[in-house]
């Protein structure tokens, strides 16, 4: 009664009522409407019916009760089942792009809680909570105030013990890349102070996953008290799509902004090889960030993204090298860089990254995209 026989098949198993999907087939539809909703700008109402408050003894009783009452509010092309065990109901209304979301909202609400109202057993639902959430929000630029975000967390979790070796061989690795090279700071640290005036460390603030700043580590290659509104406008008009192609000395077409007046004598060749990057390892080390992930944006960066660019620091750590450094690097757009990123988060695993670090020397190496 809720959409096609498919539907009908994948909600009657695992002994859950007719008319309920199953946990796994709810949030892979839910990701499935996130991700539509990105690319079309069509938003849907994802609703919430919370049963934590209600005896644990009764909700199997409720749940077999909700799905008949629901009935009559929800539409062929909705989609209704467990969102978390048997502690939260979702419903999931599709393509409201055509009314404003207050009375979309208002609608849906009235007609849930006539329902609800008009059941006979209307008292046992009186501890029942409905939260309402849209997707794309319209008015906060956090990833984390959207529900759907957290699904991808508990995903994100799911692969526990990959997660765990993955920041194991991170650790380990960084502990001996700066054991190692320990010298070769040192060696960069006094060219940097004799280069020009100002600390041997740039520090900026950066987004981790799911939006966290953290302090992001660089050894300096840029004179001090310059002007960050080069940067900022270039980084504006590259995310928005406008012609910002400049060609390099080989007259390839390249996404970043090249001959920076901002850049020092020594920085241009730390840039070039890629050794300004190094102090990276202890933001590595810290847990900030991973070898292997995309690279992390810079607040203001952050704010023009569009809802679907966002999911690149959501779904995976920010790291120093990626899909991206090893394969287009600055000669791919910023939506082609996204792309990249939403791949490797798609396709990640500990063979996936690596191929990517083996790959990475090469990328250095070349210099090609570098600047």
């Amino acid at each position: 009664m809720f959409g096609t026989s498919h539907n009908a098949t994948v909600r009657a198993f695992a002994g859950l009522p007719s008319g309920l999907l199953a946990e796994n087939v709810f949030v892979n539809a839910l990701r499935l409407e996130r991700k539509r909703s990105e690319r079309s700008g069509n938003c849907f109402l994802l609703a919430l019916l919370h049963l934590e408050a209600t005896d644990r003894s009764g909700r199997p009783e409720l749940l077999r009760l909700l799905p008949s009452l629901i009935c009559p509010v929800v539409r062929d092309t909705d989609l209704v089942g467990c969102y978390k065990g048997d502690t939260i109901l979702g419903l999931i209304f599709t393509h409201l792009k055509d009314r404003s979301r207050t009375a979309a909202k208002d609608a849906i609400s009235s007609k849930l809680n006539r329902a609800l109202a008009a059941s006979h057993e209307a008292e046992k639902l009186q501890c029942l909570h409905i939260t309402y959430h849209f997707f794309p929000e319209s008015d906060s630029r956090s990833p984390e105030a959207n529900p759907v975000v957290e699904i991808d967390k508990d995903s994100n979790h799911a692969r526990t013990a990959a997660r765990v070796l993955k920041r194991t061989i991170d650790i380990v690795a960084s502990l001996l890349f700066l054991l190692l090279f320990s010298p070769l700071f040192l060696v960069i640290a006094i060219l940097v102070k004799l280069d020009s005036k100002g600390p041997v460390f740039f520090k900026q603030k950066r987004l981790g996953q799911y939006a966290k700043a953290f302090t992001f580590l660089k050894f300096r290659s840029m004179y001090v008290n310059n002007d960050p509104g080069i940067h900022r406008d270039y980084v504006t008009k590259l995310i928005a799509g406008n012609d910002v192609v400049h060609s390099d000395a080989t007259n390839e077409r390249v996404f970043k902004i090249v001959d920076d007046p901002r850049i020092t004598r020594i920085g241009r060749i730390l840039r070039r090889a890629s050794l300004d990057e190094l102090p990276q390892f202890l933001n590595v080390l810290k847990g900030d960030m991973s070898l292997v992930g995309p690279r992390p944006p810079v607040p203001y960066e952050f704010e023009q993204y569009a809802i679907w660019h966002r999911r690149r620091i959501v779904e995976v750590k920010p790291g120093i090298s990626g899909l991206w450094q090893v394969s287009a690097r600055s000669k791919a757009t910023f939506d082609e860089m996204v792309r990249l990123d939403l791949q490797y988060a798609r396709t990640w695993s500990l063979w996936l990254d690596l191929k990517i670090l083996l790959q990475t020397p090469a990328a250095v190496i070349s210099g090609s995209g570098a600047y």
